[in-house]
């Protein structure tokens, strides 16, 4: 049991390995929540003190300055997400219900609810199935797209003393790609989302001089999460398999638990333990784990069972030491399911505008840059869009696993 084999074990089909696998390392932060809680109350203070030293009116303004994303933008993605709650509900019960489960567990969230279909895919299959999925772009992004491939821009699979998971570089001479390759489904989505960094990259390089060449974090997900939206309607539109269909669907609706309601929920958490801090409260290893169950309860609903482990979590989020980080994993997926939309919806109009996104850079500020491709993240719009989104593969993969 390690913190990297973790999600792995989650994802067994055996439920005692999965039970045991989560109390095992749950158990283990529950022995450090007093110092972990003190560690993240020290975090806090450091950030109010720093944000009162310039004048800021909360720790929350003073992170979103720096990219000059307005904080509206943090309250309406909370603000759109709790309105859209009851589909996250609705997805946790679907969930009970494929898995035959009297009672749905915390460590049920990450175990396929559709078993053995065949999904073993080469690197040289994923490329293509990427390059396919990526032609609504246009040829000219298909031609750099190839020259990565053939161009040795990609370090592919695991050797001695390589870092583990996923990374790209934006070089200026071109990007570089670190992937460990996988014949599975979640490499393959990997692939199509590195490549899109590194596109954006490429042609934020080309286009921009240096100063406003690399692009900010709040619209660094776009085009990775964009790219892996355009290779879900691809192989949705592929395949004539039902149950093939069903674990893609299953796939893409996990995308939406983990990135849109569960970063949310985290930055959600975020923001409250700010301001408990601000308001002259020290944060302790009880108040933060009421706080976050109380969180668990609410996104989750009442088809789950909260588990007095999963009280624990937040204490292995690295995010959460860091400076409102983690909304724009949430606000990134919402703006790339509008922009994949909107491509495949209008064709080159779309796409024209949203290559000039990929060529800006900073050049303006990112909330600026969103709405000139079509997409404006300071309305909950594009969050409600996603949502529907959401709703819609849920009953889709509940008609066609209940056939």
């Amino acid at each position: 049991m390690t913190h990297g084999s973790f999600i792995s074990l989650l994802e067994s089909e055996d439920r005692v390995l999965r039970e045991s696998a989560f109390k095992s390392l749950y158990s283990t932060y529950k022995i450090y929540k007093n110092t972990m809680a003190s560690v993240l109350n020290s975090q806090m203070k450091q950030l109010i003190f720093n944000a009162k030293a310039r004048n800021y009116p909360s720790t929350l303004h003073a992170s979103l300055d720096e990219t000059n994303v307005p904080v509206e933008v943090y309250h309406n993605l909370i603000q759109a997400v709790h309105e859209n709650m009851s589909y996250m509900h609705k997805y946790v019960r679907l969930r009970k219900k494929l898995l035959k489960l009297d009672e749905l567990h915390m460590y049920d969230l990450y175990t396929p609810i559709v078993k053995d279909v065949n999904v073993a895919i080469t690197f040289e299959e994923a490329k293509k199935n990427v390059m396919e999925a990526v032609k609504p772009l246009g040829t000219d992004y298909q031609r750099i797209l190839q020259e990565g491939f053939e161009n040795r821009w990609i370090d592919v699979y695991e050797n001695v003393g390589k870092r583990s998971g996923a990374y790209s570089a934006g070089a200026r001479v071109h990007p570089y790609v670190l992937l460990n390759h996988k014949d599975t489904l979640d490499s393959e989505f990997t692939l199509a989302h590195e490549m899109g960094h590194a596109l954006h990259s490429y042609l934020s390089n080309k286009h921009q001089p240096p100063v406003y060449s690399e692009y900010k974090i709040f619209v660094a997900e776009v085009a990775s999460t964009c790219n892996e939206a355009l290779l879900m309607e691809y192989l949705l539109n592929k395949t004539t398999d039902k149950y093939e269909r069903a674990y893609l669907i299953n796939y893409f609706l996990e995308q939406f638990r983990t990135t849109l309601y569960r970063q949310t929920m985290f930055a959600e958490f975020e923001l409250k333990i700010n301001k408990m801090v601000e308001e002259g409260e020290n944060l302790t290893a009880d108040t933060v784990c009421a706080l976050y169950r109380e969180l668990n309860k609410q996104y989750y609903g009442d088809d789950m069972v909260i588990d007095e482990e999963i009280d624990q979590e937040w204490e292995r989020i690295p995010h959460f030491y860091y400076n409102f980080y983690v909304f724009q994993y949430a606000t990134g997926y919402s703006a790339a399911i509008a922009l994949s939309r909107r491509i495949l919806a209008e064709g080159e109009p779309a796409v024209k505008d949203y290559i000039q996104f990929l060529s800006s850079g900073c050049s303006k500020d990112p909330v600026s840059l969103l709405k000139d491709a079509g997409v404006d993240m300071t309305t909950a719009k594009p969050v409600n869009d996603a949502l529907k989104l959401f709703d819609k593969l849920i009953d889709e993969l509940d008609q066609l696993l209940s056939e």
